[in-house]
């Protein structure tokens, strides 16, 4: 079977965007079904969104909540989620494509095509990844005007806190040539004070990850607040410095240091891999530098918000290509085991080891599923953090 073009159809990539961008938010994996099957023969399709703890792959039905999800890993839209590589599954009820719905690196769900027995689905390949790219965009959009896949991802429901903490992030994953991240909170449906944020521009990566004091609702307020004061600055053309002292003013003008919030501020030179860093408390930096795991040490500064008037200065270190950073926040190196062990002096450079050829998108997931039983079945008393950075530099330099 090969893919079929009616005149006035939807044929190449633009028109697949044009026609999604012209249909409602809620209705666009409804018009996607149509393309396919219209454009490309397919008998059915399934969207699966990521759920919050990048765990269950969740089906998007009209009704949500009412359709079982798979394994992010251990299924066959599984595989496609992981590898980020269209999968192919013949049966004998017909053929199966699974494609990756990513958008500039974020993992957002999977996409499976479903064609009749005895279909040639070579050829489609291109095509139906045009249509799943096409699609990744306009879910990013319509999640403004829309609950619909907002929804579809829940495996259960959030906490107020945990809410607030998602609709604050910029992603799960960001990829571009000089660099991969990858980052994932714990407990995903009930995190409140850690966080993470970036943003890149033409030759720097800024990267804030942040541990914010107290529980639920308050820790998360506040943030919500230290991120806002960031971005502020941040936007408005501050250096880290400058930005680190706005966010500091903000909350002790808002809790006269009764609550604060500890930060790692980085912005990374995209030619030289050099990094300007503000250490605000306890998050932390271990490198992986070929099979070497170490502690980046810096000189800590106080939180943000603790006193009035605090004066922050930088430091810097250097990142090199192939090195991968991880950025931690106390509930992860913290953790204890029942001998009293803390889990950042050997096991975390253990778990480093054993997920190095995992990419970045990856790894803060399978830390913390480390946690549990590192733990010896004791829950957790603290949310936890993983980001992991790996650096590729410049192409050319």
């Amino acid at each position: 079977m090969t893919a079929v073009v009616r005149g006035g159809g939807v044929g190449g990539g633009g028109d697949v965007e044009r026609a999604l961008r012209d249909a409602a938010p809620h209705a666009l994996f409804e018009e996607v079904r149509a393309i396919l099957a219209r454009e490309h023969g397919a008998a059915g399709a399934e969207l699966l969104m990521a759920d919050y703890a990048s765990a269950r792959l969740q089906p998007v039905t009209e009704r949500p909540f009412t359709a079982d999800s798979v394994s992010a890993y251990n299924s066959a839209e599984g595989r496609a989620f992981g590898s980020q590589e269209p999968h192919v599954v013949h049966g004998e009820a017909g053929t199966t494509v699974h494609l990756p719905v990513t958008v500039r690196g974020d993992r957002l769900g999977v996409l499976s095509v479903r064609f009749a027995a005895g279909a040639s689905v070579g050829p489609l390949l291109g095509p139906l990844r045009d249509v799943a790219d096409a699609l990744a965009h306009e879910i990013l959009v319509a999640d403004r005007d829309t609950d619909f896949f907002l929804q579809a991802r829940r495996a259960r429901r959030l906490t107020l806190a945990a809410e607030m903490q998602w609709q604050l992030l910029p992603g799960r994953s960001c990829s571009r040539p000089e660099y991969d991240l990858g980052a994932q909170l714990e407990p995903a449906y009930a995190i409140f004070g850690d966080s993470f944020d970036w943003s890149a521009s033409a030759d720097h990566l800024t990267l804030t990850v942040n541990n914010g004091m107290g529980e639920g609702i308050e820790a998360a307020l506040l943030t919500n607040l230290a991120v806002s004061a960031l971005r502020n600055a941040r936007r408005a053309g501050l250096g880290l410095a400058d930005q680190a002292a706005l966010a500091d003013q903000a909350l002790y003008g808002q809790y006269r240091g009764r609550l604060h919030l500890a930060m790692l501020l980085l912005r990374f030179d995209l030619d030289s891999g050099e990094a300007e860093v503000i250490d605000a408390g306890s998050p932390r930096i271990w490198r992986l530098r070929g099979s070497t795991v170490e502690p980046v040490g810096l000189e800590a500064q106080l939180p943000l918000g603790m006193f009035e008037d605090t004066v922050y200065t930088s430091q810097r270190f250097r990142v090199l290509p192939g090195e991968r950073l991880f950025f931690l926040s106390d509930g992860v190196y913290d953790v204890l085991s029942p001998a009293g062990e803390a889990y950042g002096r050997h096991a975390l450079a253990r778990a480093v080891l054993s997920t190095r050829l995992l990419p970045p998108s990856q790894v803060p997931r399978a830390l913390l599923e480390e946690l549990p039983g590192y733990r010896g079945g004791v829950d957790a008393v603290d949310d936890a953090m993983v980001v992991c950075l790996d650096w590729h530099g410049r192409p050319g330099r």
